[in-house]
């Protein structure tokens, strides 16, 4: 008779993250309900950063939770990005109120369960730096620290050899933190971003203002129907429900997101439930100018939610579409910008651009470039920079090496 084999263990090596909130007893004693409702708001922000580092949720342990990376760097990072997020979050919170996060990092490997849970020394060492992490800090291994050093935009601070509960050996330990003071920025893991060439817009979360957590899924609804729906404009530059998810349950400033993330419109709105009635109200605003361009209200019966959903988001694309088109052709008659090297660049272009050859066409384009580099705002030179990618694929050959995209033509131009 043939000897079975034990089948074979996985392992793997991994970057594990280990969180929990401090005090979260203490928390509890003073408001069950209110805390527990607190660590469901916070847990959809840090979840977006999670999925948007490239992190797997393994496991939460009730104020717990034990994340796992393919990178080191983007465990680091995305710690980081967390820990600026709470720290915005608990802005105007009483002291005694904050839920801070304490977190721990580890590079080692892991065992890999059939339910997908992990295990081994690497996650022991990951949860015992979580227990030595300062409310609001992080605390990485020595081993993790080797792979992320000079990589990111990290201060270290070397804690020595650390004794750790039922670890046998020493382990070396760095408290981490954010070298710049610009906390908001790294949150979002973007620098202020340029325009898109055509007109661009962020649908926000809605505000659930009906006091009714359970309506939170009718709020979100409305936002992903409205953002697909805007996404089918080809004319438009629309950005995902992730990116704009981040924002989620934030006192925001528009400027500064539609700076994050690289748009000119954003639509912001609430959803309030009374009954069996609801209303949805939504404004769109120009960021950079901080006009409001449409602000209307919705109402309906729930009896059908679906069926409000449609036809709420199409009210709602109906109305905005227009003004958009309509905002970028005001846009377009103002003074083409107020930088003369700018408008320098952009005359350059132009002569370049119908000289009608190739490399004439390329050069163009990177004069179209320089000018938007310097004004962003400026209008013109997006129009130039179509015509000089459409003039570059005519000639045959040119690859955008400055954008890696494929060129697209304004409408009637091929």
């Amino acid at each position: 008779m043939a000897e079975t084999r034990p089948s074979r263990v996985e392992r793997r090596l991994a970057a594990i993250v280990a969180a929990d909130v401090a005090g979260f007893s203490r928390l509890m004693g003073l408001d069950e309900v209110g805390t527990a409702r607190t660590l469901r708001e916070h847990r959809k922000v840090t979840d977006a950063l999670v999925a948007k580092h490239g992190g797997r949720l393994v496991k939460t342990t009730g104020d717990g939770v034990l994340l796992e990376f393919p990178s080191v760097v983007d465990a680091v990072e995305c710690a980081v990005a967390v820990q600026a997020a709470m720290a915005e979050r608990n802005q105007g919170v009483p002291e005694d109120r904050r839920m801070l996060l304490r977190i721990g990092i580890n590079l080692g490997d892991i065992l890999i369960e059939e339910s997908g849970d992990i295990l081994g020394d690497g996650v022991n060492v990951a949860a015992r730096l979580e227990g030595i992490a300062e409310p609001g800090g992080i605390c990485i291994s020595s081993s993790a620290y080797d792979q992320v050093r000079g990589k990111v935009a990290v201060e270290f601070t070397n804690l020595g050899e650390q004794r750790l509960k039922n670890i046998d050996r020493a382990v070396r330990v760095y408290a981490a933190k954010l070298k710049s003071l610009d906390m908001h920025a790294f949150h979002l893991g973007q620098s202020p971003l340029p325009l898109p060439d055509k007109p661009s817009i962020a649908v926000l979360p809605f505000q659930n203002m009906s006091g009714d957590p359970e309506q939170e899924y009718f709020a979100d609804g409305m936002v992903e129907d409205i953002t697909t729906a805007l996404s089918r404009f080809k004319e438009l530059f629309v950005i995902a429900r992730n990116s704009s998810f981040t924002y989620k349950g934030r006192n925001i400033d528009v400027k500064q997101v539609a700076r994050e993330l690289g748009v000119r419109y954003v639509l912001e709105g609430s959803v309030r439930k009374a009954g069996n009635r609801v209303r949805i109200s939504g404004q769109l605003i120009n960021a950079r100018t901080n006009a409001h361009l449409w602000a209307d209200h919705f109402d309906g019966a729930l009896d059908d939610v679906f069926d409000l959903q449609d036809e709420i988001t199409t009210n709602v694309v109906g109305a905005i579409a227009p003004r958009l088109q309509h905002a970028e052709i005001e846009r377009a008659k103002r003074k083409p910008t107020d930088s003369l090297d700018a408008y320098d660049y952009y005359l350059r272009g132009i002569a370049s651009l119908y000289r009608w050859t190739k490399d004439a066409s390329e050069e163009a384009l990177l004069l179209f470039y320089k000018a938007i580099e310097l004004d962003p705002e400026f209008g013109s030179a997006y129009g130039g920079l179509q015509g000089a990618k459409c003039g570059a694929m005519r000639m045959g050959g040119f690859q955008q090496k400055a954008e890696g995209v494929r060129p697209r033509c304004l409408p009637g131009e091929l």
